[in-house]
Formats: structure tokens, C-alpha cells, sequence
């Protein structure tokens, strides 16, 4: 395949690249550093829970350690390194996930049936790769020429994506164990003192006008962030902080469950036939509620941020508490304006693995949370954007098939690397999915 099917996965045309020598170093150390995160996630798993998949959303962490690794040996391995050989011939067909112009692949939903390979060859596929990354780019570095622009490209897209599936390693992780009748610990929980009541939540306004959203500048994007342009809003306010766990049972207590006054039809709908009555992993007990976390069962930290909601119970929790939920463009216009700082949000490298209580001192007049902790839904369809263009070859099928009937996210979350997030970031999910860290932020 040409390498050129790749060049608009990034935002703008790379400056002219560095002499080799000053580059190719830190390239391998991210390259390292990257891969080993993926590996580190996996560490404190037995076996028999790698190959595990309840439902279609999640799948097998095994799965997820060959499928990055797959896509280093398709992208740039059999592309740029001489006479390479692949690990296995049928890999292809075992890891590929949705890309159907490299041919077919096992079913999403019977990923889980996959008891071989062997997890140890799994691990053995994963070093034969990185072995070869390394080899490759000692070789670029050996023949001093500056590196070629598509492999720079694919070479960030390869770590960018294998953080996406870090994230979902860790949300995976979660609901397969939490469908133990043991409720096992991934990581035992850290001492600490209950949290605090967060600060009363206040309204911040931010006046109506035409902004551009969107990407713009150096660096790297995915392709739905594309192309920058103008938007109109009208006046409107964003809560300063999200929604908590008590602020939730609140509803929960007035019947927000069983009211449909407050849901949308299909909401209402999947909320009676699934006969929710709470957000995921919440369990009610005869002392009171308790939450499966990454530590077992735990009892609920009300001042925490509720996650683990759909977009219906988000929006029907909008709509009970007098707001609604903003629009991605008010978010990203917003979240320009509050300018928020990326390290107080809780990431993946904390290993918290849980939303985070709003210290109760919080200034008021700032917008808070907005990055890490919980993805926000969106009241947005995920569409493109005016000018978008889906990249041609197999990478076309990254983001653009995947624009109609999903709801968009953003600011990322506690399961999410800090490197990997921007204010532009999109994500999106059907409106009915709860496994991932989802919150609620209120507009009006």
C-alpha cells in the first residue's frame, strides 16, 4: 500500500525533520515507553483473565496486546523494513480489528473464544516486534538521512493508537472482573480519609458569538479534528465543576428511574427493559451503596464525580436537575475560554483508576475537571466536520465510517494517558454505553 493513502491522518504537513541522529533516539524511548505502559496494565492479571469477554464493547486484554502490536508489524514493519518476515502468518486474520481493506478477521464478538495462542506467545509476538521496531530505527539512524515524513506520521498514529486501547485495557479490565462473583481487586485500594463535600457547584457564563473550534498548529491530531472552522452560539452558562455521585442519588431517591417524563423515548425504553436503576457498578446493599471499582467493592464516594452513565441517563439527569447538556462546540469554546491545566485532572498514569473529588477550596469562578477524570457527554452528533475529508487506504477507516449514530465526548478521563489528550479531542460512543468513564457536565 503507498505510503502516501497516510499523509492526511495528521493536521498539517510536518516541518522538514531533524538530522537522524538527534531524532531516532527519543523516538525509540517513546516507542518504549509507550509499549511498555500497554504491558505494565497487563501485569497484575492472571492468565485466565486476558481472554475473557462478556459482552461485544469489551475486549480480551490478550487481544488487546497483540492487536497494537499488529498494527507496528502491518503499518510500519512490512512497509519500511527490508526482507521483513511476520511472527505468524495468521495473526492478520486474529488481530485485525476493523480495517476491511486488509482483508477479513475474526468476528468482534468472538474475540473472546481466541484461547490460543497462548498468552506467552502473545508476549513472545510483542517482543519479536518491538526487537524489529528497534532494529529498524537503528537502521534509519545508520543511513543518516532525515526520516521520511509518512514514517514519522504512521510512527506517532502506532503510539497514539496503542494509548486509545490503554485506555480501554483499563475500562475492560473493570467490567471483567466485575462480572466475578468474587468481585476481585485489580490493585488493592490506597488508605484514605473520606472525601470532603466538593464546593457548591456554580453557573459561569460565556457570551454568544462566532468562535473556531477545532485544530490548528504543529503536532498531532486525529483526522475528525479537522478542519478548523467558525461556529455561532448564543449565550450560554457551563456548570464550574461535574456532576457527583450525591448530586445523582439525589435523582435516584425522587424516582428519576422511574419517571419517563425526564427520559428520551429510547432511553426510557432500554432504561425498562435493562431495568436499570443506577449507573454501572453501583450495588445497593443493606448499609447503603457501594461501587465495583479497580480496588473490588468499595462503598460510594459521594463527592466523587458519577460515572459509568449513558448518554440517556445524562441527559434525563440533565433535564430532572433544570439544565441539559452542552454542545461540543460550547464545551470546546469553553474549555478555550477557562483554559484548563492538564495535570489537576486524574489520568491513566495515576493510577487511581477512578474519578476524582473536587477539592472542596476550589475556586468558583474557574471551570474545573474539564481534562481527565470523566469523558463529558455531549448534546452532538458525531459528524464531521464542514471540509473533513477521510483519508484514502486503510486508514480512511480509523475514524470516518464510524460518523453517524454516536454521541460525542470529550476532555478524557482517569483511564486515559495525559499525553494523549487536547481540548480539540473527539470521542464518541452509542448513547446507550456505560462501560467507559462517562460523566455529566450541566449547561443551560
Amino acid at each position: 500500500m503507498p505510503t502516501s493513502d497516510f499523509l492526511p491522518m495528521l493536521s498539517s504537513p510536518l516541518p522538514a525533520a531533524p538530522p537522524v541522529p538527534s531524532v531516532l533516539p527519543a523516538l525509540l524511548r517513546r516507542y518504549q515507553a509507550v509499549r511498555q505502559q500497554t504491558a505494565d496494565l497487563c501485569r497484575p492479571l492472571l492468565p485466565e483473565d486476558t481472554v475473557v469477554q462478556p459482552v461485544i464493547d469489551v475486549s480480551p486484554p490478550k487481544w488487546h496486546l497483540a492487536h497494537t502490536t499488529w498494527f507496528f508489524e502491518t503499518f510500519l514493519l512490512k512497509e519500511y523494513a527490508d526482507d521483513y518476515q511476520v511472527f505468524h502468518p495468521d495473526y492478520a486474520f486474529l488481530f485485525n480489528s476493523y480495517y476491511n481493506s486488509l482483508g477479513s478477521r475474526v468476528n468482534r464478538a468472538d474475540r473472546g473464544t481466541l484461547s490460543r495462542p497462548p498468552l506467552h506467545d502473545v508476549y513472545a509476538y510483542r517482543a519479536y516486534v518491538d526487537e524489529r521496531m528497534s532494529q529498524l530505527l537503528g537502521d534509519l539512524q545508520d543511513r543518516e538521512a532525515e526520516l521520511p515524513a509518512a514514517f514519522t506520521e504512521l510512527f506517532e498514529l502506532g503510539l497514539q493508537h496503542e494509548q486509545q486501547h490503554q485506555e480501554l485495557l483499563v475500562t475492560d479490565i473493570k467490567y471483567i472482573l466485575s462480572t466475578s462473583p468474587l468481585a476481585p481487586a485489580y490493585l488493592p485500594a490506597a488508605a484514605g480519609a473520606p472525601a470532603a463535600e466538593p464546593a457548591p457547584a456554580a453557573w459561569l457564563p460565556v457570551a454568544g458569538g462566532v468562535y473556531r473550534i477545532g485544530f490548528e498548529g504543529p503536532g498531532f491530531c486525529f483526522d475528525n479534528e479537522q478542519a478548523p472552522h467558525d461556529t455561532y452560539v448564543a449565550d450560554f452558562s457551563l456548570q464550574n465543576r461535574l456532576v457527583t455521585n450525591a448530586e445523582y442519588l439525589q435523582f435516584i431517591e425522587a424516582g428519576g428511574y422511574r419517571d419517563f417524563r425526564y427520559w428520551l423515548g429510547e432511553g426510557w425504553d432500554l432504561a425498562q427493559q435493562e431495568q436499570w436503576e443506577a449507573p454501572l457498578y453501583w450495588v445497593r446493599k443493606v448499609d447503603g451503596w457501594y461501587r465495583f471499582t479497580h480496588h473490588g467493592l468499595l462503598p460510594l464516594n459521594l463527592a466523587a464525580p458519577v460515572t459509568h452513565v449513558s448518554f440517556y441517563e445524562a441527559d434525563a439527569y440533565a433535564h430532572w436537575a433544570g439544565a441539559r447538556l452542552p454542545t461540543e462546540q460550547e464545551w470546546e469554546i469553553a474549555a478555550r475560554h477557562f483554559n484548563p491545566v492538564a495535570a489537576t485532572g486524574t489520568w491513566l498514569e495515576s493510577q487511581r483508576f477512578d474519578p476524582q473529588p473536587l477539592a472542596p477550596d476550589a475556586d468558583p469562578t474557574q471551570c474545573h475537571q474539564l481534562l481527565g477524570d470523566v469523558w463529558e457527554w455531549t448534546y452532538s452528533a458525531y459528524h464531521p466536520y464542514p471540509g473533513y475529508q477521510r483519508a484514502a487506504g486503510a486508514l480512511g477507516e480509523y475514524n470516518g465510517k464510524f460518523m453517524l449514530n454516536q454521541l460525542v465526548l470529550r476532555g478524557g478521563s482517569c483511564a486515559t494517558p495525559e499525553s494523549h489528550i487536547r481540548l480539540t479531542y473527539r470521542n464518541f460512543f452509542h448513547a446507550d454505553k456505560r462501560w467507559q468513564f462517562t460523566g455529566i457536565r450541566l449547561a443551560r
